[in-house]
């Protein structure tokens, strides 16, 4: 036994483990493994079920799932606490596997089959790894968004999802991230600022002839919007490209 520990708290914490053991075994007996001993057709009353959607019994589904993850757990709690009752038994409890420094005794009431102190718990490390699709998918739209290139306008992913977007989406207003949406046409990303046809604000209302030389402007709503907004300063002005 390490020093750090008496006698009267390693069985204290022995009954503890024991108790926590004998509670997992009888409940999982008991309800026998969560109901996973049943088949899938005893809980549908489906004499099969791969004539149906999945959504047919996604309910079902779900709930195997759970159950399947309350057994893990339970395997897995069972097989600490078998841990931590060989320890006992060898003299090595209450060690931390990491820093092999001793654990407190508070920490060991808490958590009596950890093997680590607060300090190396595997749960307080957050994980570096991340999923190697990230690198595709970020920025939003992946790789073919270019709205943070400065040197960039043309048609990119987010212009192609708002031309797909137009035809509409399976989200409602209801769903919206703005939760002032109240029609299916404000939905849109951008939808008071994009204008259909455009990449950028100025091609509504600037002409330009055949070989792309500007010719004139058009002094519209979306042109007096432009200039109200200060958008025009140092690239258009009054007098620029009068005919």
């Amino acid at each position: 036994m390490t020093q750090s520990l008496s006698s009267a708290q390693i069985n204290h914490l022995r009954q503890m483990l024991e108790l926590e053991k004998e509670d997992i075994t009888n409940r999982t007996k008991n309800n026998e493994h969560n109901g996973l001993e049943d088949s899938l057709r005893y809980q549908t009353g489906e004499l099969s079920s791969i004539d149906n959607h999945p959504g047919d019994v996604a309910t079902e589904l779900y709930y195997r799932s759970m159950d399947i993850s309350l057994l893990e757990h339970d395997d897995l709690q069972l097989d600490r606490i078998e841990n931590a009752l060989t320890q006992m038994n060898e003299g090595t409890y209450g060690t931390c596997t990491i820093c092999g420094q001793s654990i407190p005794y508070d920490r060991l009431l808490a958590v009596p089959a950890t093997r680590y102190c607060k300090e190396h718990s595997p749960r307080q490390q957050v994980s570096d790894d991340r999923p190697v699709e990230e690198e595709i998918l970020m920025p939003p739209f992946g790789r073919t968004s270019l709205d943070e290139r400065h040197d960039q306008n043309g048609f990119d992913g987010e212009d192609a999802w708002q031309t797909v977007e137009r035809w509409g989406t399976s989200n409602s207003p209801a769903m919206a991230e703005d939760n002032q949406i109240e029609s299916y046409d404000d939905m849109a990303i951008e939808a008071d600022d994009e204008i259909e046809g455009c990449v950028e604000s100025l091609e509504s209302f600037v002409s330009a002839d055949i070989e792309g030389n500007p010719t004139g402007i058009v002094r519209n709503h979306h042109y007096h919007k432009y200039m109200s907004s200060d958008e025009g300063i140092d690239t258009l002005t009054q007098q620029d490209m009068i005919p």
